[in-house]
């Protein structure tokens, strides 16, 4: 059933229209605390920029003994404006796990090295390619660029079969995104048919923004696990996705939804370290699950008692 029979393209477009507006004043507010977003602050590994296919990657290198079939890998596609830095609490994690991370900058990055003083520029237009409070207009078209670069980056790293002399298991491939991230990462899982990649194992998609889905996409038919995470004040994007025919609902099994209890839209990036242990926790749990074949601390945090953090859990198998 598509998303507009169920809700009516009227109420989609009202709440879309909310959306933009929490987005808005999310991102004025962010301008104030720019440097807090760009910087790395403090970690326990460097962030390493290099260049995959042209494009300006964060790299973070995995901790651990190389598996006999090389690390597995996992890439982070950052938020509207934001950049591949905008989350490293969790891409060092990742790293810190075992995991070769990659983090892209698409064309909308502002943030992070090598974009000083853009900001500004880039809010001040604040053009998407298409109007977030009009899903209905998106497309397979739309944000392709950041399909091209994820694939790109790809596709440089499985026909080396190493990043920076690490090797890599081209079988063992996870996505990770924040918001526009979030759909990217969506659409490259087949929620866009024409952008589906059969080579990604697990898809984690955090506060995504998924109406465009819901209105046209092909969630149903994914058929790759899928981990969702909300927060309870993430007023423009949750709804959409734990609601009545949202897109947790529609999306095909196995899939987890985890709701964090007043967290908002930027609870996954670097400006809120509230949130940041239980995100780690759940999207390690999630990504060892899938990509390494450990299910066991996956399964211990489904049950309750929940972490104190944890609002509402949801999950299908089958």
């Amino acid at each position: 059933m598509r998303f507009a029979g169920m809700l009516g393209r009227r109420a989609l477009r009202c709440v879309g229209t909310l959306a933009v507006v929490v987005v808005l004043v999310c991102l004025a507010a962010s301008i104030a605390i720019r440097q807090f977003l760009t910087a790395v602050g403090s970690t326990s590994r460097p962030v390493v920029e290099i260049t995959l296919a042209g494009r300006q990657v964060a790299y973070w290198a995995p901790d651990g003994a190389v598996p006999a079939q090389g690390y597995p890998v996992i890439l982070f596609s950052h938020g509207f404006t934001g950049c591949g830095t905008q989350s490293v609490f969790l891409t060092e994690a990742l790293a810190g796990a075992g995991y070769v991370v990659l983090a892209p900058d698409h064309r909308d990055a502002a943030c992070g090295a090598g974009h000083d003083g853009q900001l500004l520029a880039k809010l001040s237009t604040f053009d998407s390619q298409e109007p977030f409070h009009s899903p209905e207009a998106w497309s397979a078209s739309t944000y392709r660029d950041r399909r091209v670069d994820v694939e790109a980056v790809l596709d440089a790293v499985l026909k080396s079969g190493s990043v920076q002399g690490v090797p890599i298991n081209s079988s063992r491939i996870g996505l990770a995104g924040h918001s526009l991230g979030g759909y990217t990462v969506l659409g490259l899982a087949g929620a866009w048919p024409l952008w589906k990649d059969r080579r990604i194992k697990a898809v984690l998609a955090l506060s995504p923004y998924c109406t465009p889905f819901l209105a046209k996409g092909d969630l149903p038919h994914l058929d790759v696990p899928v981990m969702y995470q909300g927060g309870t004040l993430d007023i423009g994007i949750t709804p959409f996705v734990r609601g009545k025919g949202g897109a947790y609902e529609l999306t095909s099994a196995p899939k987890y939804f985890v709701e964090l209890g007043g967290a908002g839209h930027f609870a996954w990036t670097n400006l809120n370290k509230s949130y940041q242990s239980v995100i780690n926790r759940y999207a390690l749990a999630f990504f060892d699950r899938y990509l390494k074949g450990a299910p066991a601390p996956l399964a211990g945090l489904l049950e309750k008692p929940w972490p104190t953090q944890v609002h509402e859990l949801d999950y299908a198998l089958r």
